[in-house]
């Protein structure tokens, strides 16, 4: 493996903007045949002499909000539909577009329908395991829409597609030549990507996660499974051997410049192999997952941004998609009953809640959040009895989201001192 020299590099992350956001109305022009409608999941439409190719399609919701945003630039036939992943977010829309454009195409990878039923097994699941990162902006969406006499929404669809590709598809249409290329990457495994190469030009999706410059997210605290950092390396080199020069991402604005897309993705690509392989060597050398998640750091040279994905979590994502979840530091790793069962004799022998509650708040003062933490999580099993705890927790809380600049850790951080508020304004 050669890691990249960047000693003038100014990596593109810091940049570009990191949360993904509903659509809203009001597209934008990428060039003169090329338009972007911002959404969960960008939608891009493509435009030809000969009729119009859309990428991804946004939630059942989203649909006429995209709809409306490509038909301020054109009204032309829309031919086909391309879906770069099975998320929701990138074909819920579909039987809204199909609905208004009658003889439309749609084109995903072979795996797209079995990505669909992965996903929807644990729908409720996933739903309530990431409102805490996205109610606020599904409460902020619909009353935008709210205000532009948008209330009728579209079901979401679940939808099959008419064109199946197992490798590569290509197409041409007015004139404009199109590959659809199927490769695995970061959050699916039916990823496609499309490449324009009379114009060098790759349509990525979230091959790499929701941010481009960012570790991927290797795996996702609102629950899913854990993502191969083998496979995700592999899908940026396919990208990389394209040659673009100029990605058109899953979120936020293009990314042009072939020297920079180059420089970009040898980075990326470097620090998930770094990642993967320091953690490997670890693991071999008898180290525990959180000793390597503590001393696992990119050097300098491989800087790339922390704000979806976070190295740290990525080593446990390897290690346990490795190793799975027994981790061989105790016999009650094994058994049903959970730590928890033992909190109110701890409590007890330490002399009380007070005792703890103090004892975390010395911990609060030395900045030692996490362990203030694991000190009130005993006492949370004594269902809270001490508005002291309450407060110390929401200190705790705050202390680490100073230092967040990550989105799912500051959402998540954020959520949890909302409710600590609450909870502590019912003790009081």
């Amino acid at each position: 493996m050669s890691f990249s020299s960047s000693a003038i590099r100014r990596p593109i992350y810091k940049s570009r903007p990191i949360e993904p956001n509903p659509a809203k109305f009001g597209g934008q022009r990428i060039n003169d045949f090329i338009v972007l409608s911002e959404a969960f999941s960008n939608s891009y439409l493509l435009q030809t002499s000969e009729g119009s190719i859309q990428i991804n399609s946004g939630m059942g919701f989203e649909a006429p909000v995209i709809k409306h945003n490509f038909d301020e630039f054109s009204k032309d036939a829309l031919r086909y539909l391309i879906l770069t992943q099975g998320h929701v977010d990138h074909v819920g829309g579909v039987a809204y577009f199909r609905e208004h454009n009658p003889g439309l195409e749609v084109i995903a990878q072979e795996g797209n329908a079995r990505h669909q039923s992965y996903d929807g097994r644990l729908a409720a699941f996933r739903g309530n395991r990431s409102a805490f990162a996205f109610s606020e902006k599904f409460a902020s969406a619909f009353e935008h829409y709210t205000r532009n006499d948008y209330t009728n929404y579209p079901a979401q669809d679940a939808p099959v597609a008419d064109i199946l590709v197992e490798d590569r598809y290509g197409f041409s249409l007015g004139g404009l030549s199109v590959e659809v290329i199927a490769v695995a990457g970061a959050e699916t495994n039916d990823s496609v990507i499309v490449w324009l190469p009379q114009h060098k030009i790759c349509l990525t999706g979230n091959l790499f996660g929701c941010s481009f410059g960012h570790f991927p997210n290797l795996v996702t605290i609102r629950g899913d499974r854990y993502r191969d950092a083998l496979t995700v390396a592999a899908a940026v080199e396919v990208v990389m051997d394209l040659g673009a020069e100029t990605i058109l991402y899953g979120h936020h604005d293009p990314i042009v410049g072939g020297e920079l897309i180059a420089a970009e993705l040898t980075v990326l690509r470097d620090a998930i192999l770094y990642v993967h392989d320091e953690t490997v060597k670890g693991m071999n050398a008898g180290l525990d997952v959180h000793t390597l998640m503590a001393e696992i750091q990119l050097p300098a040279e491989l800087e790339v941004g922390e704000g979806y994905g976070k190295v740290s979590w990525s080593v446990r994502a390897i290690w346990e998609n490795y190793a799975g979840w027994f981790k061989h530091e105790s016999t009650t790793e094994l058994y049903a009953q959970s730590r928890s069962a033992i909190h109110k004799d701890v409590i007890e022998l330490a002399g009380g809640v007070d005792v703890i509650v103090k004892r975390a708040q010395l911990k609060v003062m030395d900045k030692k959040y996490t362990e203030a933490l694991h000190l009130l999580d005993l006492v949370e099993f004594c269902e809270w009895r001490s508005s002291d705890a309450i407060a110390v927790a929401i200190a705790a809380h705050e202390g680490l989201l100073d230092d967040s600049e990550n989105f799912w850790l500051s959402s998540w951080l954020k959520s949890q001192i909302k409710l600590l508020r609450e909870k502590l304004s019912e003790s009081t």
